[in-house]
Formats: C-alpha cells, structure tokens, sequence
C-alpha cells in the first residue's frame, strides 16, 4: 500500500535552488523602463536587496543556497511532507491518486517563509536596519515580520485594507513577531493619501500596498524593499517546494501527471512546478500544470500578455506579463493573496507558450469553500482560503478521472493553512 505520508529526511534538503531563466524555451523578455519619468531600473538597484537583484538576472540553473539560509530552513520545517489523500479519494470514488504537499507547516503557517527568510539574510548580510513590504493574505507580512524577528531587523507592512480589517488575530500574529503593520491605503505615504482623499475608504489593493512599500523604502534610509511573489528571485527561493516534492515522489514509486496550484501572483505555483516544468522543457518528463484563480482577479488565465507596470503607482520597471491592468479594479474576496493584477513574467511566458492551464472560479467563492469543507472532513486539514481553489480544482480533475476511468496522478499545493481565515468561511459557507 502506498505511505499516506512521505517525509525526506534532513540531510535531503535541497542544497541549491533551481532557476529555470537559463532552461526556458525562449527567452525572458526584459523589463523596459516607461517612456517618461526617471528610471525604475536605477530606483530598484536602490531600494531592494542586492543580493536578490542578482540572483533575478543569474544565468546559472542551480544556486547555491547559502548553508544559514538551509539551516533556517530546517529551522522552519524542512523539509515537509508530501500526504497522499486517500480518504478523499475514497469519498470521491475517483481513481485518480491524490497527494498534496504541506507547505502549511511552516511556523506562520504558509510557503512565504521560503524566501522572506532568505531575503532578510541577504538583507541583514548588507547592514540593512529594516525592511518593508505589501502582503494581500497576510501570509507574505507574518512571513517578513518573522524573518525579520530572527535576524534582528525591523519590518514594516503595508496590508490590504479590506483585509487588514477582517484578519485581527493575522494582525496580532504580524505585531507579535515585531512587524509595524499599516493598513493599505495608508496616511504615512503620498500613494495613500492621493487615494483616500478621492475615496476615504478605498478597500485597497496588492498594487497599492507594492507602490507604498517602495515609497516608503525610497524615503527611509536603511530601508530595503522585500517582494513576496512574481519576480524571478521569489520563485527560485520557492523552488525548494518542487525540488522536495520531486524527491518525494521517486520515493513513493509514482510521478505526476498534473500538478496544481492557486496563482496570484505566482509564487507558490511557480515554487511547486517550476522545477517539473524545467524538466518538462527539457523533454525529461511528462506532465501538466494547472493553475486555479479567482474570476475576482483572473490575471494569467484572461489577462492581456503585454508590458504593464507591476505596482498601482507606476513605480516599477514596465514587465511582459499577463496582467488585468496595473490599476484595475478587482473585487474583495476572502481569498485575497490571488486578487492581484499581474502574473509572474516567467509564469506568463510558459502560459503563452502552451505549458501551463488555467481554470477560473466564481467571486462569491461558494464552490471553491464547499470543497475546502470536503477536504477538512476527508483529510481533517483546513487549507488557506488561496489553498482552497487547488484543492476545488484537484477534486474537479478527480471527478473527470472518475468519469473516464483514468488513473492519473495529480498533486496540488497546500500553501497555508486556514486557522487565521475562519471569519472567511463562516461568512460564505452560512456556519
């Protein structure tokens, strides 16, 4: 019978990181610098880790991962588990084989741990006395506030308004680890305050609370802004996810056939996948990759594929990338770390050229929490609200195998847990 859990043993950690910018098919198309204003490229190289921008433009597929950087890690947890879901496959009467990755286990609770902890070594390496940041979840701001707490740094977040005043106990998690946590749009950067004069209670977005974090950087020195997801840097620190998960299947004797994921920005997805997706470019294996969205914020699946700004002020380089428009207007949801307006610009390349699916479900996020109830009750774990569009899609890809008969493999990404997001299910599920 097949282990309902597959562990890897410390000394299996991954000892670099993969980076697939030298394996993709073609190549990145380049950030460009806007037709007017002064330049973003020159400010980046100002206010964000330089040790990160130079692991953006590295053209080696494997990085070393500096042996404090690994030691965090298992400090944190690694390596995690891969669980086959065998009473879920039951209930669903599919002859699919279902596994899910347990990247909840990380002290704050969601895979963001992976490169905020390298970020603020790398950070803390340079002298900096502190960092600041966006988080939409909430995930990435606890991940930051803890990273930071470790190396003695000071934090400061800028958080999704709607969500900053629903997820107190996240608040309270945040300013425990020593995190400053403002909610976004704020009174303590120009960005806010031009946009709560228009609209004093504006819910807030990811691509405002990214323009207040790089404001604020660029005025503080000492400063440094530190990015939770779409660069290519945050990817390859998540690849420790895939790399893992790689290893843990050779163990078990299977391989998959489809790897999902919940994509907002694209961090967790990238971090699961990129390392199968490398490997699938190389003609090494076979395999699919699906990513679930919110229609709230369906950036890669329906989004345009062309240059836009990643932040809602204009304050960064111009990215290729599938994108809603960097001010677009997306509705609140529970599942906020996906309401954001672009997609990865690596992610979006592999979109574009055939390599990654995508499936979109309703704003009301009814279908997407009734599964997360299906999984709490079969697997007894309560998944993120981001989470639970995998999971929805994994059991919808299940239901296709019970239909057809087909004993495919197909593993998803638990990238949080769902303790600190209850308020979010009662609300929707009527509990």
């Amino acid at each position: 019978m097949t282990e309902v859990k597959i562990e890897l043993p410390v000394d299996d950690l991954p000892k670099s990181w993969y980076n697939i910018l030298p394996d993709l098919p073609q190549p990145l198309p380049p950030p460009k610098e806007p037709e007017t204003g002064p330049s973003r490229l020159e400010f980046l190289s100002k206010v964000m880790v330089k040790k990160c921008l130079e692991q953006e433009n590295s053209d080696q597929s494997w990085v070393p991962i500096p042996e404090e950087i690994r030691e965090l890690y298992i400090q944190a947890g690694r390596p995690r588990p891969l669980r086959r879901a065998r009473r879920l496959e039951k209930f669903l009467k599919t002859p699919a084989h279902l596994y899910w990755k347990r990247e909840d286990l990380s002290p704050t609770g969601s895979h963001k741990v992976n490169t905020a902890l390298a970020q603020l070594f790398y950070a803390s390496e340079e002298g900096r006395e502190g960092v600041c940041t966006e988080t939409g979840a909430g995930q990435w701001g606890t991940a930051l506030s803890y990273a930071s707490c470790l190396m003695g740094l000071k934090c400061v977040v800028f958080w999704v308004r709607n969500v900053h005043e629903w997820k107190v106990d996240r608040r309270t998690l945040m300013k425990m680890y020593g995190g400053e946590v403002h909610a976004s749009p704020s009174n303590i950067t120009e960005v806010g305050k031009s946009i709560l004069q228009t609209n004093p209670d504006h819910p807030g977005s990811l691509g405002i609370a990214i323009s207040e974090g790089l404001e604020y950087a660029g005025k503080n020195e000492g400063f440094v802004y530190c990015l939770g997801s779409v660069l290519n840097h945050v990817l390859m620190h998540q690849s420790v996810i895939g790399l893992e998960t790689s290893e843990q299947f050779n163990i078990v004797g299977e391989q998959p056939d489809l790897m999902i994921g919940c994509f907002g920005g694209g961090s967790n997805f990238g971090g699961f996948t990129l390392p199968l997706i490398g490997e699938v470019v190389k003609r090494k294996r076979k395999c699919e990759f699906l990513a679930a969205q919110s229609l709230a914020a369906p950036n890669i699946s329906q989004g345009e594929y062309r240059y836009d700004f990643a932040d809602h002020a204009g304050k960064t380089p111009l990215l290729k990338m599938y994108t809603l428009g960097h001010n677009a207007e997306m509705p609140p949801i529970f599942g906020d770390g996906l309401r954001y307006s672009g997609a990865s610009p690596i992610l979006s390349l592999l979109r574009n050229l055939g390599y990654i699916k995508t499936k979109t479900y309703p704003v009301d996020e009814k279908v997407v929490f009734e599964a997360t109830r299906i999984f709490l009750r079969t697997e007894g774990f309560l998944p993120a609200p981001e989470s639970s569009y995998a999971i929805r899609a994994m059991i919808d890809e299940a239901l296709k195998c019970k239909q057809t008969g087909e004993e495919k493999v197909i593993a998803c990404n638990l990238s949080g847990h769902g303790f600190l997001d209850i308020f979010g299910y009662r609300k929707v599920l009527n509990l």
